[in-house]
């Protein structure tokens, strides 16, 4: 599965970046169809149906991207999935597909933790000390741990930056039981 997800996302970002699309614009409109699909039951069961015929599979499709304005790439990744027999996979591979998107266009994922919320100019510094350590831009998912006591925690890939209080603490523990 994760082979056939990554083919999928990999030839979906083809086509976002060869048509120049919008990217933001097409990762929105990636998640409001994940949300569409993985909101309805009745729907995903109409899509898996193999007892549903093709043609009714992509007018309901072509009804639901008309109503939520989606542009016709996204429309027919869609229809590539259904037609495939993919749909169960679609989380899987949007996914995937935003980490190739993110990939090509030169971003990192950057999750981080801190002891509280942080201001915009905080973050905006954090991103670019991030930034200038991966040598890429930054996407960064926020999150409050306050067992970190204070500073933050920075996780790229599988690499971790801890500057924390509590990280702190542990290494002097650490150089003292030495």
């Amino acid at each position: 599965m994760a082979s056939a997800a990554m083919r999928y996302a990999r030839a979906f970002a083809d086509v976002v970046i060869g048509l120049q699309l919008d990217s933001q614009r097409v990762r929105q409109e990636l998640q409001s169809l994940e949300e569409t699909v993985g909101g309805s039951g009745e729907l995903r069961r109409v899509w898996e149906s193999p007892a549903i015929g093709h043609a009714e599979k992509l007018g309901l499709l072509d009804a639901i991207a008309q109503r939520a304005a989606w542009e016709t790439p996204v429309r027919n990744f869609m229809a590539v999935l259904i037609e495939h027999g993919r749909t169960p996979e679609l989380p899987a591979i949007a996914r995937r597909f935003e980490a190739e998107l993110d990939q090509r266009l030169g971003f990192v994922q950057a999750g981080i933790a801190s002891a509280r919320g942080l201001r915009p100019e905080e973050k905006s510094a954090l991103e670019e000390k991030v930034g200038q350590l991966t040598g890429c831009k930054v996407r960064a998912q926020y999150e409050i741990d306050r067992s970190l006591l204070g500073g933050a925690v920075v996780k790229v890939g599988s690499t971790i930056y801890d500057g924390s209080l509590r990280g702190q603490l542990r290494r002097i523990k650490a150089q003292l039981s030495e």
